[in-house]
């Protein structure tokens, strides 16, 4: 098959390598790409964020299934304007990408569907969203969610009032993430350790893929600032075989029905970032993609082929609820610039990446990288997913720190506890 690949980041990375694991040859461009994934597909120089810019790609090189990493392509309409061209995208339409694009869209329709979440108050003014404040109805903590797409950083988690009126003023007032938080989301805290699961679909059936644990704060011991996710393990020791089949009865299938009722039918990766509560699992929030860091350690675990698996998705022709998966877990450690998540500096010479993908099960996955001359040079806030296979955790840990150490840039930082849950797990 002919491949296009969009995005520039490790996720689409790790997709397109993964895509060259196929036992059959496919043509993979990847727009934009980045400085790694030059080395395994043709890069296009195309804005992902320009549906019609995309298409024009795809006509042009006559691709047979193009595939989106991003959110952004599919909030702006690309799968629509593919449909109407008759070409094939896997990826939900705008209208179904709502569930991630609006918190308060996904809130209610999960309350419409039954589905287990937080109580939670839609709040459209600042003066609505500090007077649910002022009634303590959901406790401290109090979780604020921008209501709009914000790069994984719109998420406060206020621990008394004061806090959570200045997090309400930072969103809606000074608009922070700019119109993401012109209206916010209030919700109860939830109790419990979290999880993500992904399920590819074809608006009917779905294909459970591994489970996945992700780090967004910045720092050690979950401190500091939420990023776009500091690294992640798969898979998950919290979701054994039973837990896994309620969540697919509970959430990932009454989603995928609830979404073809309301006219939105739903195609591509569904991701369900869950908090396995003592009530049982609740939906923290969805993704209408493939997370990243996330995708990074799950797709190297999908075993066979998988460019036939997306393509059937794509059509609406998915003849199976289940693939095989490797036995061996991974852990993947995020690299990024020094002031990540907020102002951070590029153009810093990376070394070391021969070293990294040296050690043994070890594949490094470039973020925000590009080439300058004969450099690779850091290009974005993550720059690099050092990803480790296994025989248990502890091997796979121990390799993505001895591979993560042996990379340099000036201001590089990485948490030094990915996968430290998994071992206090018993894994």
């Amino acid at each position: 098959m002919k491949l296009l690949v969009i995005g520039s980041g490790a996720r689409e990375h790790a997709l397109v390598w993964r895509l060259t694991r196929d036992s059959g040859r496919h043509e993979i461009i990847c727009a934009p790409g980045n400085a790694g994934i030059e080395s395994v597909a043709r890069l296009a120089p195309v804005d992902p964020g320009d549906p019609e810019a995309v298409l024009g790609l795809a006509e042009q090189e006559g691709i047979d299934l193009t595939i989106v990493g991003p959110e952004l392509p599919l909030t702006r309409g690309v799968a629509d304007l593919f449909a109407s061209r008759g070409r094939l995208l896997l990826g939900p339409t705008r209208e179904a990408a709502e569930l991630e694009s609006s918190k308060a869209f996904a809130k209610g329709f999960m309350a419409r569907h039954g589905v287990p979440t937080a109580r939670y108050q839609v709040c459209e003014t600042p003066d609505i969203a500090l007077a649910v404040l002022a009634t303590r109805q959901f406790g401290y903590p109090v979780v604020i969610k921008a209501d709009g797409l914000a790069a994984g950083k719109g998420v406060v988690i206020a621990t008394d009032q004061l806090n959570a009126t200045l997090a309400v003023r930072g969103m809606m007032v000074e608009r922070r993430f700019g119109d993401a938080g012109a209206r916010v989301v209030i919700e109860e805290f939830m109790q419990g350790q979290e999880a993500s699961v992904f399920a590819l679909t074809d608006g009917r059936r779905a294909v459970l893929l591994p489970t996945a644990q992700d780090h967004k704060r910045a720092f050690d011991g979950d401190a500091g600032p939420n990023t776009g996710g500091m690294g992640a393990f798969a898979p998950s020791p919290l979701v054994d075989d039973q837990l896994l089949d309620r969540i697919r009865d509970t959430i990932i299938l009454p989603v995928i029905d609830g979404m073809r009722e309301e006219g939105r039918a739903f195609r591509g990766f569904l991701y369900a970032g869950l908090m396995l509560t003592a009530e049982g699992p609740k939906v923290v929030e969805f993704n209408v993609r493939m997370g990243d860091p996330e995708a990074q350690v799950v797709l190297p675990m999908i075993d066979g082929d998988l460019a036939p698996l997306l393509r059937d998705a794509a059509a609406g022709e998915l003849r199976q609820d289940s693939c095989r998966v490797r036995d061996w877990p991974r852990v993947g450690v995020v690299i990024a610039s020094a002031g990540y998540p907020d102002k951070y500096e590029t153009g810093k010479v990376i070394s070391g990446l021969g070293a990294a993908g040296a050690v043994p099960g070890v594949v490094v996955f470039h973020a925000g990288t590009a080439r300058r001359g004969a450099d690779i040079v850091t290009a974005g806030g993550r720059v690099l997913t050092v990803v480790a296979e296994g025989q248990d955790y502890r091997q796979a840990v121990s390799r993505a720190y001895d591979a993560a150490q042996r990379i340099a840039f000036e201001g590089a930082f990485m948490r030094r506890d990915i996968g430290r849950k998994a071992l206090q797990a018993g894994s």
